[in-house]
């Protein structure tokens, strides 16, 4: 079972990426996708960040509060290192779970983790292949303005936030540059695909 790992920064094209993989047949564990779902109402994660973060992080529901835990985290590195602390472990045991689960179901599968903190979290796990999703900071901070309607400020904090371009190249085997039309994208997702499947 061929593990990929997906990653690049906020606003790259990554998952328009991970959408042209699955078309081509790839399983995809999202890893956002894992920390909303360890982070559900009632689970022992959410607990653990209600002792650790106060309960007005969460909702009336039972839900997580993400802008009343991300208001507190945010620029405090102190704390989101208490935060990570909490979720990182039982995100690694779910995506590991997750894998397992696909490769049980057919073993040929490729399985590509969809995961925008890989250099922060996840670089020294055993990838076949790491695939950065790669655009200027300046032109995800359009995309983040003009499509996804941020304040300007607020998209380059949230760049600003994340490691650096150079760092996430640096452990980059492919990097598909997504600055381009996005089927300009889709197509080196497809030329990716045929690599992983001569392999």
């Amino acid at each position: 079972m061929p593990l990929i790992a997906l990653t690049g920064g906020i606003a790259s094209g990554k998952s328009t990426i991970a959408r042209r993989l699955a078309e081509h047949g790839a399983i995809v564990v999202d890893a956002d996708q894992i920390v909303r779902d360890v982070q559900a109402a009632g689970s022992p994660v959410l607990q653990q960040i209600a002792a650790a973060f106060g309960d007005d992080v969460i909702t009336s529901e039972g839900t997580l509060e993400r802008a009343s835990l991300g208001a507190k985290v945010f620029g405090d590195p102190e704390l989101l290192a208490r935060l990570n602390a909490i979720v990182h472990p039982a995100v690694r045991a779910e995506s590991q779970r997750r894998f397992e689960a696909a490769n049980a179901t057919d073993p040929s599968a490729v399985v590509v983790y969809d995961v925008p903190l890989l250099v922060e979290a996840r670089v020294d796990d055993p990838w076949d292949l790491i695939v950065v999703a790669h655009a200027p900071a300046s032109e995800r901070l359009r995309r983040l303005v003009e499509l996804r309607g941020m304040e300007e400020h607020a998209a380059q904090d949230r760049i600003d936030a994340q490691v650096s371009d150079d760092r996430r190249l640096a452990i980059a085997d492919v990097v598909i540059d997504t600055s381009g039309t996005i089927e300009e994208t889709q197509a080196q997702a497809d030329a990716l695909w045929e690599r992983i499947r001569a392999r």
